[in-house]
């Protein structure tokens, strides 16, 4: 599933292509037509994302909320576009641009109290300067979860994936089963400063960058497309910092990966 980072380059993208112009809005697949009619014609006003939802919002006031799931995606094509192929939700074409939507687990209008209801149940972004996180630091300083968990409940970090929980923690040297009520304020700005850092990186590049310059060389990345990473999907290979193999376990349905020994 799409991390964070990705939503917000997309919304980004979104905002310079769309953003205060008129659109063209379908929906080949048909699962959008009577919002695609309601759409067609307006003025594309903004775009925006909290953690992993992408927020569309409409001169007349119409909202449109994303979520792209583990499948969901966007292509992009030059205007006037070709056929539509495969099965495209819903469709937004430009004067000098298009795209398509594939696959996504929700998209769907929004009424204004649908979407203040959802930014509630999610804790703090660190990729909006709205963010508070001193939201984050009191659900995990009271709660006995581990802290690997609580790193992936989007009501608790929103935008937070595999990906950024594994390499976060490894980078803070805290052992993922470590439960919230063990985590000091002071570990606590640490990776959160981190993710301050890390996640905008992702922003700017579209790939996840964790490791640091000094320890970024030796066994190759994961996927061939994919930059190095410390612990993630790299179950019994050596650390890159002190050799030890890394260790692979299942936290709340998910792959968790982590150094027994950098991470105690």
């Amino acid at each position: 599933m799409p991390e964070g980072h990705t939503l917000h380059r997309l919304a980004r993208r979104q905002q310079r292509h769309f953003g205060g112009r008129s659109v063209r809005i379908s929906s080949p697949q048909g699962r959008f037509t009577d919002e695609a009619r309601r759409l067609d014609g307006l003025v594309f006003r903004r775009a925006e994302a909290w953690g992993k939802h992408l927020v569309h919002q409409y001169s007349d006031g119409s909202i449109v909320h994303i979520h792209l799931g583990i499948y969901g995606a966007f292509s992009e094509e030059p205007s006037p576009m070709g056929a539509p192929t495969g099965q495209v939700r819903m469709r937004i074409e430009g004067q000098q641009i298009g795209t398509d939507l594939r696959g996504p687990n929700a998209c769907e209008l929004f009424t204004p109290a649908d979407l203040e209801a959802l930014i509630a149940r999610l804790g703090p972004d660190p990729l909006r300067r709205d963010a508070e996180p001193a939201d984050a630091w009191r659900a995990i300083s009271r709660s006995r979860r581990a802290i690997g968990a609580l790193l992936m409940d989007q009501k608790v970090i929103a935008g937070v994936g595999n990906v950024y929980r594994a390499e976060v923690l490894f980078r803070a040297g805290i052992d993922p089963f470590r439960p919230g009520t063990s985590i000091s304020r002071v570990e606590f700005d640490e990776f959160w400063a981190d993710l301050l850092h890390l996640m905008p990186i992702g922003v700017r590049r579209g790939r996840m960058h964790v490791v640091r310059p000094e320890d970024d060389h030796g066994a190759p990345a994961y996927a061939p497309d994919r930059p190095r990473t410390y612990v993630y999907r790299r179950a019994g290979e050596p650390c890159r910092q002190c050799g030890t193999a890394i260790a692979h376990a299942e936290m709340a349905a998910r792959n968790l990966f982590w150094c027994p020994a950098c991470q105690t």
